[in-house]
């Protein structure tokens, strides 16, 4: 029963390290802003400023967003991870935990 609950604390620790990881926070804030920042962006100005046309662009994306099966948050994960390819191309913590898993996942698809 010990062996199991370190077992569980260890993959916890890990998970969140992993999620904590500031190179991967940067990158999904960066590609959250891509995907959805901007849309909030321009609801707020839009509104101080009364610009309707931004405020109705902000609002339009914004409704498409609460669309049921919307891959907004697939496509944000994809672009951070692009980008930690691409800013952090030799970052071992979270690029190569993301390898490790795609092998693992991989290896036990061909079996």
């Amino acid at each position: 029963m010990d062996n199991k609950k370190e077992k569980i604390k260890k993959r916890i620790k890990k998970a969140i390290d992993f999620l904590l990881n500031p190179k991967l926070l940067l990158c999904l804030f960066i590609a959250w802003m891509i995907t959805n920042g901007w849309s909030y962006m321009f609801i707020a100005f839009g509104t101080i400023y009364n610009i309707k046309w931004m405020l109705a662009m902000g609002s339009a994306y914004f409704a498409f967003l609460w669309f049921p099966f919307t891959p907004e948050k697939i496509i944000t994960v994809a672009i951070a991870i692009a980008l930690l390819r691409v800013l952090f191309p030799n970052d071992k913590k979270t690029l190569g935990v993301l390898k490790h898993i795609y092998y693992k996942v991989k290896n036990r698809n061909k079996k």
